[in-house]
This record gives C-alpha cells, structure tokens and sequence, in this order.
C-alpha cells in the first residue's frame, strides 16, 4: 500500500474514532443532563406535640473588678439553684448556655478608660409538658433571684427530632412520587426509574412561647407568664426534590 494511501486510511480512522467517542459522549451527557426525565418537588407538613417549654434565663451583674461582677452573678445564681432543687428538679437538669465577663468602658472623657464589669450568666431549664404545671414556678424562681428572662420556647427531644424527620421526608418522598408520576402520565409517557433524589432537610426550630419584649418592660410575676404559655400543636415540615426516567 502507497504511503499517501496509509495516511488517509490513518485519517479516516481517527475521524470515525473521534465521531464515535463525541456520540459516546453527547449521548451520556444528555442523560446526565435530564433528556427524557422528569424532576419533581415533594411537601409534607405533621403536626406534633412539643416535649418541653424550655426557659431561657439571664444573669447579669457589675462590679468594680472582674471578681466582684463574678461574685454577684454566682450567688443569683446559687439562689435560683437553691429555689429550682426545692421544687423537684436537679442540679444537672439546670444547664449553662454561657457565661462572660467582660469590662465596662467610659468613652465620655474622649479616652477609652474601664469604669467596671459586666459579668453575664445564660442558663436554662426543660420542664416537662407533663409538668406543666411548674413553668410559673420555674420563672418565679429566677425572677425572686435576680435573674431575667430572655424567652421561652416549646422544643422537641432529640429522639423525637429524629422520629418525626424520618417520618416527614418520607412522606414528602412519597408526594414527589406521586407528582412524578401524574406528570408523566399527563405528557403520555411512563414514569420510570428514580435517577436522584435530595432534601431540603427536615425544617424544625423550637417555638417561641414568650419573649421579654412581649412585657412591655413590666416585669410580670411567673402565674401571669405562664397563664400565656399554652403547648399545643406545632408544624414541621420536609421538602424533597427527586428525578425519574422517563419512557
């Protein structure tokens, strides 16, 4: 065979090699891409009973030295210990969100000069829905010992987080299903295997029951706050999203 003949022969191979590897390609990528599928959202909203009301306490206390702010937040905070164990609950039941001490500064005199501390102590407290019966008590113990409150919120248990988020994307799952399926069958094609899916996750945040702005500024005794704080029924939701074949 001519040299000039291998060539074009060397030639049309790689051509038809080359057309061959882009139909290869072309036809992945346009599956890859969504021709002939189907994307579909998926909603469910339960609705669900809080496990606790949660109350949200702040202690804020000054004092010339760091130490003496810190001294004064400690006994509020021993006091309110003392109260909250009197009325049945336990030590490792009254749980610190935070706590800081930072200084106080006077900018008035034109120079950045320290006029005190601010000593700041979070802490929170679950009561039983069952129990419900002592969130007025709970607030009172806090308030008569110098504590303020900074909300209060229905919350869930973490076991209970994770049983209603199963529960809640399974049944967005099965309404992405359903209109994946009502689509298909409305455009005069067969829903067919499921190519992806995902999830917006399942959308819980704890109530707000009580906020200190609700007050007014007027500090309220814990039978009137707790007079406000009826748990009743919340809503959660999920949200999926999911991709079919389509025939």
């Amino acid at each position: 065979m001519k040299e000039s003949n291998k060539g074009v022969l060397i030639t049309g191979m790689i051509v038809v090699g080359v057309i061959i590897l882009a139909l290869i390609y072309f036809n992945f990528m346009g599956n890859a891409t969504g021709q002939n599928t189907i994307s579909s959202s998926g909603e469910s909203t339960i609705k669900v009973l809080p496990d606790f009301v949660t109350v949200y306490f702040n202690v804020q206390t000054t004092g010339q030295t760091a130490a003496n702010a810190s001294d004064k937040n400690s006994e509020i905070v021993s006091k309110m210990k003392g109260s909250l164990i009197a009325i049945g609950f336990e030590d490792d039941e009254i749980k610190t969100q935070g706590f800081s001490v930072y200084p106080e500064y006077d900018w008035q005199s034109g120079s950045q000069r320290i006029k005190g501390y601010i000593a700041t102590h979070s802490i929170s407290v679950e009561v039983p829905i069952a129990e419900k019966e002592k969130i007025g008590k709970v607030i009172d113990a806090g308030i008569s010992a110098g504590a303020g409150i900074n909300y209060i919120n229905y919350e869930l248990s973490k076991e209970n987080q994770n049983k209603y988020k199963i529960e809640a994307i399974k049944m967005a799952t099965e309404d992405a299903t359903a209109k994946a399926r009502a689509l298909a069958e409305g455009a005069n094609r067969k829903l067919g295997k499921l190519v992806s899916i995902s999830t917006s996750e399942f959308g819980y945040v704890p109530w707000l029951a009580y906020a200190e702005d609700a007050s007014g500024g007027v500090v309220k005794s814990g039978a009137e706050i707790a007079t406000s704080i009826t748990p009743s029924e919340q809503e959660i939701s999920a949200r999926v999203t999911a991709v079919f074949k389509i025939g």
